[in-house]
């Protein structure tokens, strides 16, 4: 198992420098439309210098912005001493600093990691996980977190979701661009203006497709990472079982926080199954399965 897991880390790392290049020739894709279309070659270097500046807030404020927008407030040690403790063990186990714990008052069993890294990371989970899940289910669903804070996923999903949201504001403000352009007839030829049309509407939609990829390898890795800290495979497969059977929308649905959770907190359409940043929860147990043997 520590082999695979090892593989599995090594590809994550992989995959976050592949996604941040990708992000990067978007946004620079972006940058040079809004240079041609204003007729303004500055423009590029402004869209840089906003850019570096919303990351770096991102960087340092995403994780109080998910915790406020998700209702979360901050767990009383008397008051859920379980979870504490098996908090408190796994974090010995897993070699990590205790993170900040919070609860969400939602009866929808869900939970969630944020923060720049482990030395400032955050647990919040909703008082649904504390009522359905037994000491082994919530150890597997805890692990769960504190793997992605210990596998550095928390900083990967903070800079991956900042930027699609990056990218769709500046697409946005691209297509209003378009049509309130006031460059020359002469300069706005069909295939020119089409091209730039193309690409504003793509934009989004590439980048909503890399994050999807991103967050859905992150949970099955975070699932075994589980297993590893936990040392129970069985535990990690009944909690997401659970999760299925219980699974019903948050009160506060958040897309930006979407992808955070172990289970997706939004209300479920035709297309969630294509468009979701969770992997199926039977495909997950069948990794799990996949381990024991």
């Amino acid at each position: 198992m520590a082999i695979a897991l090892g593989k599995q880390i090594t590809q994550n790392k992989i995959n976050t420098i592949l996604i941040m290049l990708v992000f990067v020739a978007i946004i620079s894709l972006l940058g040079w439309l809004f240079s041609w279309l204003l007729n303004n070659p500055s423009i590029l270097i402004w869209c840089f210098i906003i850019s570096a500046a919303y990351a770096l807030f991102q960087y340092f404020f995403s994780d109080k912005l998910a915790l406020v927008s998700s209702g979360a407030k901050e767990a009383d040690p008397d008051d859920h001493s379980r979870y504490f403790r098996i908090v408190t063990e796994l974090t010995e186990e897993a070699k990590i600093p205790m993170p900040r714990l919070y609860v969400i008052n939602d009866a929808a069993p869900n939970a969630f990691a944020t923060g720049r890294d482990p030395a400032h990371s955050a647990v919040a989970v909703t008082s649904g996980l504390l009522e359905v899940m037994d000491d082994k289910e919530l150890r597997g669903v805890l692990g769960h977190e504190l793997s992605h804070v210990r596998n550095y996923d928390i900083r990967v999903s903070m800079i991956t979701f900042g930027l699609v949201a990056l990218v769709g504001l500046l697409s946005d403000f691209g297509l209003r661009v378009l049509w309130y352009s006031d460059r020359d007839e002469e300069d706005n030829s069909p295939i020119g203006m089409l091209f730039v049309l193309v690409v504003l509407v793509l934009s989004p939609l590439v980048a909503t497709i890399v994050q999807l990829a991103i967050s859905r390898q992150r949970e099955y890795l975070a699932d075994i990472s589980s297993v590893s800290i936990t040392g129970d495979a069985d535990g990690m497969i009944s909690a997401l079982r659970k999760l299925d059977a219980h699974n019903r929308p948050m009160h506060q649905q958040n897309v930006a926080t979407e992808a955070m959770y172990i289970s997706n907190p939004l209300k479920k359409s035709v297309l969630s199954r294509f468009f979701s940043t969770h992997p199926p929860i039977e495909a997950r147990i069948e990794r799990l399965e996949s381990v024991k043997r």
